[in-house]
């Protein structure tokens, strides 16, 4: 018999299978959906009239509830969600109230809590609402709501990565990014990021990030994503956005001051650029990578043909020549190495007019 409780939706078609084979070979196809999580994020299923709720009845035996009961079920669950969804606090209310008494086989402390913790969703209590899911997932590690319980949890921190204000002391209301980023990089953990809702938390993070213009920490996300999906879109994207998150890092510093800066960001961008061409030819193809390099090289070239500016600049030309040959050499083509190979003509001229 199946180990958990679970949701199945659907009708038997072939009359000819016994009722105990058919029930094996359905639950098996569904892998056990958990009939907690319709609470909140399987209600979708409600259209099929003809679906079988699972639930373990007090014998330990494996019962269904009629059609009649999983219509009924299904509705008050979805009619639930909907009142929690438009803020109808009380009516919410009553809907779980009668839900835990039409149905006391689900019926917990566990799903106490999270009706708790739905109250104060429908409020626009976002604050109080996440407290209230984490304590439920904490107290209760192995709630079939868990799921459900994220679900919430990655829509309030959607909220607050898109505007909404974190209200303290009640009166002082705070952008609430950094608590969104706090409440994803929590999922991400309770989750795992190699999870489907684990992956769209730190994705999340990474746009808000981006949005913020804070490339190092963009740079650092699209990095963790990369350790865990190294294969497929994610793995391009993850490898594209470290590659820009790098780039950004450098072209942040007014142009005419860019070139005193370390340049150990422009190189590693680089390096991520040749990396995505050689794996993504097409896709490099489209986006220009072959410009974007060659606007890398140039920049890594003006670096250090600044140098050998500099130390032309205080009389020692010896050294500001061997920087010149540097830029000449490493980066032929360039403007940088057209100005280092004009200002190097210039000093052997000086040196052989003895200047």
């Amino acid at each position: 018999m199946p180990p958990r409780t679970s949701i199945i939706v659907g009708s038997c078609n072939e009359t000819t299978e016994s009722p105990k084979k058919w029930r094996d070979r359905v639950m098996l196809k569904y892998r056990m959906r958990l009939i907690m999580l319709a609470v909140t994020a399987a209600l979708t299923a409600y259209a099929t009239a003809s679906a079988d709720i699972w639930r373990l009845a007090q014998d330990q035996d494996w019962k269904t509830l009629s059609p009649q009961g999983s219509d009924k079920f299904l509705l008050a669950v979805a009619n639930a969600k909907k009142l929690v969804n438009t803020g109808r606090t009380e009516d919410a209310r009553k809907a779980y109230d009668n839900l835990k008494s039409d149905f006391p086989d689900i019926a917990g402390p566990d799903l106490d809590a999270f009706i708790e913790a739905e109250i104060f969703y429908s409020q626009a209590k976002f604050t109080k609402a996440y407290r209230n899911y984490e304590k439920l997932i904490r107290d209760y590690p192995e709630s079939k709501l868990r799921h459900a319980v994220l679900d919430r949890q990655f829509a309030i921190g959607t909220a607050y990565l898109g505007g909404q204000k974190k209200q303290v002391l009640r009166v002082i209301k705070l952008k609430g990014d950094d608590e969104g980023v706090r409440i994803m990089e929590k999922i991400t953990d309770h989750a795992g990021i190699d999870s489907p809702l684990g992956l769209k938390a730190a994705l999340a993070i990474a746009a808000n990030y981006q949005k913020r213009e804070l490339f190092d920490e963009v740079y650092l996300k699209w990095w963790e994503i990369s350790l865990q999906w190294k294969r497929g879109q994610i793995a391009k994207e993850a490898l594209l956005n470290m590659a820009r998150a790098k780039h950004a890092l450098y072209n942040k510093h007014p142009q005419q001051k860019r070139p005193f800066y370390n340049a150990a960001n422009l190189s590693t961008a680089r390096t991520y650029y040749l990396q995505f061409k050689s794996r993504y030819p097409k896709d490099a193809r489209e986006i220009a990578v072959d410009q974007t390099i060659k606007q890398i090289d140039e920049q890594l070239a003006q670096k250090q043909f600044a140098i050998g500016r500099y130390y032309h600049k205080t009389g020692h030309i010896l050294s500001a020549n061997l920087y010149y040959d540097l830029v000449i050499e490493s980066w032929p083509g360039t403007k940088a190495a057209e100005s280092a190979m004009k200002l190097r003509s210039r000093n052997i001229d000086s040196q052989e007019n003895g200047k």
